[in-house]
């Protein structure tokens, strides 16, 4: 009897302990169990397929920037009323998990958002979080959930030094924190001791048959500090060519792009190619 006491006890304390790390209004909650009932029956065992079904589920949603910067605190910020590139690729990723484990509860999607989002999957304050998308991408092939396969379409290891965050302090409320400055500046010295692998801008064409719908597409920059600035999902279309499903921040909305990806890329300025993961 007590044992069982002492069991539901320590349920109860972690439901408790679980509410005050997320931030998530009966609206937010409400949109995540409408999603899950839209999927269900979505995945048919081509992950890749399905990562792009459930994308464009989300067209027309507005694009918002910052929406996980909220409060004194950092929390796990469930909100799919309004998507940055980011959270547009783990809320994908996430609901693409849940039809594959066959658990489409809420409980499910809060507990694989949080191993997406943060360093070995556990949210730790707002250091934990991946903020840089380098980092999100080799931290999530830790956890078994993707495969970085951009040396294998012909891409190639860079070195840069990856500091922007700490040289733009002003612009991160968060780091106004000297403890969260100096972890988010741990983390800056762990990637700059790591190489990265970009596929460069102008031999995307021709390994544009190397990628698959599914895979998660981040765009490579030469701004100074910085690894990535956008990301979204690869769909092969009608016309045969992979272009670039994301929350634009040209549309303002969750979008396909109108020009093939390699097309698309050259638009950019700053952009000097691509990373390519492979979830698994």
């Amino acid at each position: 009897m007590l044992r069982r006491f002492i069991t539901v006890l320590l349920i109860f304390i972690g439901q408790i302990l679980l509410a005050q790390q997320i931030t998530c209004s009966p609206k937010d909650k409400a949109a995540v169990e409408n999603k899950l009932a839209e999927i269900d029956g979505m995945y048919q065992g081509n992950f890749g397929e399905t990562m792009v079904s459930i994308g464009k589920s989300f067209m027309k949603t507005p694009y918002v920037a910052k929406t996980l910067e909220i409060g004194d605190t950092e929390t796990l910020v469930v909100n799919l009323h309004g998507l940055d590139c980011t959270t547009f690729v783990e809320n994908v990723l996430d609901f693409c998990k849940l039809l594959r484990q066959e658990d489409l509860s809420f409980d499910a999607f809060v507990k694989n958002l949080e191993v997406i989002r943060y360093k070995d999957g556990e949210l730790e304050g707002y250091a934990s979080r991946l903020h840089y998308f380098s980092e999100w991408i080799a931290n999530n092939a830790e956890k078994g959930l993707l495969k970085d396969i951009t040396g294998e379409i012909g891409g190639a290891e860079i070195t840069k030094d990856i500091n922007f965050m700490s040289t733009h302090r002003d612009l991160y409320p968060f780091l106004s924190d000297d403890i969260n400055y100096s972890k988010i500046k741990a983390s800056e010295n762990y990637l700059n001791s790591q190489a990265i692998c970009v596929l460069a801008q102008d031999e995307i064409a021709e390994n544009e048959h190397l990628i698959q719908s599914g895979d998660i597409i981040a765009l490579a920059t030469s701004i100074n500090g910085l690894d990535v600035t956008h990301t979204g999902i690869a769909t092969r279309e009608k016309d045969g060519r992979i272009h670039l499903l994301h929350a634009s921040t040209g549309s303002m909305e969750v979008e396909v792009s109108k020009l093939p990806l390699a097309d698309y890329l050259k638009g950019i300025k700053s952009n000097t190619g691509i990373m390519v993961a492979r979830p698994l």
